[in-house]
């Protein structure tokens, strides 16, 4: 079964992921993040990295690609660990879930 999740931002879905391996020991092979669409996107918001930058960097960036939200997909084999992955899911305030 693979388990589809979207995020707001690129920070959202990286720390999706970083649960799923960590906590719940899903293979990281078995985890994919992609772009909601063919344009490459940090999220539809500036989260982490992508913020403009402050003192002490040397000028303000504010080029963060923002043109869609980021989509993280999840084989899973049975349903105990569905359950984990739509746990981190919700933990990380994904939108648009969905099971295939």
């Amino acid at each position: 079964m693979k388990l589809t999740a979207k995020f707001d931002t690129r920070r959202e879905a990286e720390m999706t992921v970083e649960r799923l391996v960590q906590q719940f020991e899903i293979d990281r092979a078995k985890v994919v993040i992609a772009a909601d669409g063919n344009e490459n996107t940090a999220g539809v918001a500036e989260d982490g990295s992508d913020n403009k930058a402050g003192g002490p960097s040397p000028e303000a960036r504010d080029d963060a690609e923002l043109n869609g939200k980021v989509v993280v997909h999840v084989e899973v084999a049975d349903e105990a660990t569905a359950s984990e992955v739509r746990e981190a899911f919700n933990e990380f305030d994904a939108s648009e879930q969905a099971a295939t």
